[in-house]
């Protein structure tokens, strides 16, 4: 004989179907369960008629009416010579409404769940984050262990994490809480496991070099799964293969200068890909055009942060802690709210314009932007040869004087103002400063 338990409920016949999902929903709101159908409350067996359509029939009733959506695992079983019908629950991380009504179980009764209980579960569960969620489908064979022996090394370097890089894998991923109870948190399996995408179709990243400045025509095109902190490594290079490397001669030795701030771009990707909305079934973006790369990375910008706030003093909010903790660890992150305004500080020096934000509210999205001073456009601009190396000398130096202009040259102030003169008509240059004494002039954004 059969009785029912906390996790266990009998059910005499389908006919009570709306019972059973009802039960259905219990089950999720608490540990999970079993319901066997064809067994009395007393745990008589009673059989049920299984007919070929049964088991479907069953499981889009239970399915069309949950919400959010319950998905059983329904089997046939054999007892006492008779079909049972077993249907398997798993515990849900949401509170599942059955008919629109929550419910849960207390001993071995399915009873409502009354407002004011359903009302705190909703809060509770929006104050979870989703990386410290349980992967209820992973276990520890998901998980790579070299790139945990990997991890525990780089942290015990960068900020000397005192945990040795031969600590069992179980062990080292409960000192990061990413194992608890021996269940694996959605940040576990994007940071070491073998593949991620197994749970998680949403984390990969997408890189293309677009031919010209729109998105019609691929040049060349990658997608990349694995682990989280390989896709940031993976997508840095696919930039680095469709961006120029300049060289020049400086004195005796050779200085090779890429063309867009590398370190900038590789934090700008580190962050789409820590910050991002995993919740959200799109993906990281990393589009290269002729003019600019843009970095999009899926959700809006956190409550409380603004792109006005970006660019100055502004908190660390982080939508996926447990990330930005790992991601810390080995230094892909500082966690000071200091990123955007490293990425903006190496992109102005680097001589190009400052790179733009958009929150879209679906995405957020970083641009980098070339320098339409090219040599190539400064050879089309019909200037005298000083003026093109002008040019260039602020692109180096941020700025230039009349006085340092005439020594560059060896002219007087006189012919130096003249040279600017013509290059602020081109509107190539702008002055800056109050008086002549002062003034200094800077490149102007064409």
């Amino acid at each position: 004989e059969k009785h029912e338990t906390e996790q266990v409920e009998l059910k005499p016949s389908l006919s009570q179907i709306n019972e059973i999902v009802e039960s259905a929903s219990a089950f999720s709101n608490a540990g999970g369960g079993k319901i066997l159908v064809g067994v009395s409350n007393s745990g008589k067996i009673l059989g049920v008629d299984v007919g070929k359509d049964t088991i479907e029939r069953l499981t889009n009733k239970i399915v069309s009416n949950t919400e959010p959506k319950v998905y059983p695992k329904i089997s046939v079983e054999g007892m006492e010579g008779k079909k049972v019908i077993a249907v398997d629950v798993k515990k849900s991380e949401e509170t599942v409404l059955a008919f629109g009504r929550p419910f849960k179980r207390v001993g071995k009764s399915t009873v409502r769940i009354g407002r004011e209980e359903y009302e705190k579960r909703v809060l509770e569960r929006k104050k979870s984050y989703w990386d410290s969620r349980v992967c209820e489908e992973a276990g520890l064979e998901d998980i790579d262990g070299e790139k945990v022996k990997w991890f525990l090394r780089k942290a015990k370097y960068e900020r000397k994490f005192d945990v040795d890089e031969d600590t069992p894998v179980n062990e080292a991923l409960e000192r990061l809480e990413l194992l608890k109870n021996g269940m694996l948190a959605n940040a576990a399996v994007l940071l070491f496991g073998k593949n991620p995408q197994k749970y998680f179709l949403q984390a990969e990243t997408r890189c293309a070099r677009f031919k010209g400045t729109e998105p019609l025509e691929f040049i060349d095109m990658k997608v990349f799964g694995g682990n989280i902190f390989d896709q940031r490594d993976d997508a840095v290079e696919f930039v680095k293969e469709h961006i120029k490397l300049h060289a020049k001669i400086v004195g005796t030795e050779r200085e090779e200068t890429w063309e867009y701030p590398v370190e900038a771009v590789r934090e700008g990707i580190t962050n789409a890909i820590c910050h991002r909305d995993y919740e959200m079934s799109s993906k990281v973006q990393i589009r290269i055009f002729d003019d600019r790369i843009e970095i999009w990375s899926p959700g809006a910008l956190m409550e409380g942060l603004t792109v006005e706030k970006l660019k100055g003093k502004h908190e660390s909010v982080l939508r996926n802690p447990l990330l930005g903790k790992c991601f810390f660890l080995v230094k892909f992150i500082e966690q000071w709210g200091t990123g955007t305004n490293r990425i903006i500080k190496e992109t102005v020096n680097h001589g190009l314009p400052e790179p733009a934000f958009e929150d879209t509210k679906t995405s957020f999205i970083l641009t980098f932007r070339k320098s339409k001073l090219t040599e190539e456009y400064i050879e089309r601009l019909g200037l005298s040869d000083r003026q093109k190396k002008a040019i260039l000398h602020i692109k180096e130096h941020k700025k230039i004087t009349s006085g340092i202009y005439a020594d560059l040259f060896g002219i007087t102030e006189r012919m130096a103002r003249n040279d600017i003169k013509a290059l602020i008509g081109k509107k190539i240059i702008g002055r800056k400063g109050e008086s002549d004494k002062t003034a200094y002039y800077v490149l102007e954004e064409i």
